[in-house]
């Protein structure tokens, strides 16, 4: 991976992921408020709610006896603990952060699901794994960091035993085809601010992704775009992020974290726009 980028991200988690984990829980990732984004949810509610939705999309057509998982870009755990749990799993999680992965352990040992969770510091381009490892890798807002979607992907092919299942929600731009075209510069412009406060190299739309795994080889793909059901998380995050302890926690987190705290409207007017689409795809090997 890029070493400037892999800088920038681990420095951004480092920092952040404390704060984050004291304010808003252990999950580091959108909510989902019903398929039309409406239902009124406590947050974290929301956020468990989506583990759950993305499960029931994910592995209804392919019931999948889960024994090994594979949490691409793990946080602090929150994914891996509740598969774990969930599924009587043994869960690896992987983070470019030192800082997630040492606190994703401890939290592990509070979970009292130690043995059936390890964390590593590893980069999702160049998993250290043996082929054929895993029933599952499970992608849950991580891609959108990667700076090779295909070389992510291929890995993903690659540990994955055969028959196993990916399953990745990831941050994109809307599809290039159709009436809308190409990216006009005004939404370049808006990607780039996103791309520089969340230390992103580039995201791409749904129907790249899909036509990426169909040239690996990935079989019984599909897809779904989640936008309206999770577009609310934001204004919620919003709102949150300005009562006093955050306010405390995020001066002390420092300029990253705080940059990241003012551009949050920047992702809900992305999703109003229709500029930022949360799409899904799912596929087995």
């Amino acid at each position: 991976m890029n070493s400037t980028l892999y800088q920038q991200i681990q420095q951004f988690y480092d920092s952040s992921s404390g704060l984050w984990e004291q304010i808003w829980g252990e999950h580091l990732h959108h909510g989902y408020y019903g398929p039309n984004g409406t239902l009124k949810k406590e947050r974290r509610q929301a956020q468990i709610d989506l583990i759950e939705e993305l499960l029931n999309w994910g592995l209804t057509s392919n019931p999948l006896i889960l024994s090994q998982i594979l949490d691409v870009g793990c946080g602090i755990g929150g994914s891996s603990l509740y598969l774990a749990d969930k599924f009587q799993a043994e869960v690896t999680g992987i983070t470019l952060s030192p800082v997630q992965a040492k606190r994703a352990t401890e939290r592990a040992l509070e979970a009292q699901l130690q043995a059936k969770t390890k964390f590593l510091v590893a980069d999702a381009l160049e998993m250290p794994f043996e082929a054929n490892s895993f029933d599952l890798v499970w992608s849950l807002e991580s891609a959108e960091h990667f700076p090779n979607k295909i070389k992510f992907l291929q890995e993903s092919y690659r540990v994955l035993k055969p028959g196993g299942t990916l399953l990745m929600a990831t941050w994109c731009h809307r599809p290039l085809d159709g009436n809308a075209g190409q990216l006009n510069d005004a939404e370049r412009r808006h990607l780039a601010e996103i791309y520089r406060v969340y230390a992103l190299p580039y995201v791409i739309s749904l129907p790249e992704y899909e036509a990426i795994a169909t040239q690996i080889g990935f079989n019984n793909l599909q897809t779904a775009d989640w936008s309206t059901a999770v577009a609310p998380f934001w204004n919620t995050v919003i709102d949150s992020a300005f009562d006093l302890r955050a306010l405390i926690g995020l001066v002390f987190s420092g300029w990253t974290t705080i940059q990241a705290a003012l551009a949050l409207p920047l992702m809900s007017r992305g999703y109003e726009t229709g500029l930022i689409r949360f799409g899904l795809l799912q596929a087995t090997k």
